[in-house]
C-alpha cells in the first residue's frame, strides 16, 4: 500500500502532462507493488534480478540525460582532435564541431557514450547473471569498466567518421559507414567486455586457488 501511494499518483501525474520518465516509472512501481501483494516479498527476492533488469525500461529524464551526454560529447570530441592531429590529420575543434578539410562534423548525442554505455550495461548485467552468477562487487567492479570501454569506443567511432569524411567526402562517411561503424565498434566493445570478464574470472580463480 505504501508503495501504491507513491507509485499511483507518480503515473498519473507523468500519464497526465506526458512526463514518459514518470509515467513509466509510476507503473513500474504499480507493477512491483501488485507482484508483492499476490506473490509476497520471497517470492520477489529470488527472482530480484528479472525485476531489477526491467528497470532499464524507466527513461531517464532529458535535464539528465543532456548533463552527461554534454561533457561526454566534448570529451570525446577533443580526444579524436587530438589523436588525429598527432598523426597529422588536418582536424580542429570549436566546441563539439569539428572541421576537417571543408566539411564540418557535429558530435552528436549518439557519439557521445551514453547510448553505448546504457546498451553495455544491460547486456554485460544480463550476461554477468546468466553466465557467472557472481557478487554483487564483481559485478559491480564490471560495469564500472564498462563505462570507460564505451568511451573509448565511441572515440575511436567519431575518429573513424573523420577519416572517413577526409579521405572519401562527405557522402560516404554519412552513409552506410555511418551505421556500419557504429554497430562495428559496439560489437567489437561488447566483446572486449567478456574478454576483460573471462581475464578477471581467471585471476580471481587463480588467486582463490593460491589462498
Amino acid at each position: 500500500m505504501l508503495m501504491l501511494v507513491f507509485a499511483l499518483p507518480t503515473y498519473v501525474f507523468g500519464r497526465a502532462y506526458d512526463f514518459i520518465s514518470l509515467e513509466v516509472a509510476g507503473l513500474y512501481g504499480v507493477a512491483l507493488a501488485m507482484m508483492h501483494t499476490h506473490f509476497g516479498v520471497k517470492a520477489m527476492l529470488k527472482t530480484w534480478f528479472p525485476l531489477f533488469y526491467l528497470a532499464f525500461l524507466i527513461p531517464p529524464p532529458g535535464w539528465f540525460i543532456d548533463g552527461i551526454t554534454a561533457p561526454l560529447k566534448l570529451f570525446v570530441s577533443y580526444i579524436s582532435t587530438v589523436g588525429l592531429q598527432a598523426v597529422g590529420v588536418p582536424v580542429f575543434r570549436e566546441g563539439v564541431t569539428l572541421m576537417v578539410a571543408q566539411y564540418q562534423l557535429l558530435v552528436e548525442d549518439a557519439c557521445s557514450g551514453m547510448n553505448s554505455i546504457t546498451g553495455l550495461v544491460a547486456i554485460s548485467l544480463f550476461y554477468i547473471y546468466l553466465q557467472r552468477n557472481a557478487s554483487w562487487k564483481y559485478s559491480l567492479l564490471l560495469v564500472c569498466l564498462v563505462i570507460p570501454i564505451a568511451v573509448v569506443a565511441n572515440i575511436i567511432r567519431v575518429s573513424t567518421l573523420v577519416l572517413l569524411t577526409y579521405f572519401f567526402g562527405d557522402a560516404v562517411a554519412q552513409g552506410f559507414l555511418h551505421m556500419a561503424a557504429g554497430m562495428l565498434l559496439f560489437t567489437s566493445a561488447l566483446l572486449l567486455v567478456f574478454l576483460v570478464d573471462n581475464v578477471m574470472s581467471l585471476a580471481l580463480g587463480r588467486r582463490e586457488k593460491s589462498a
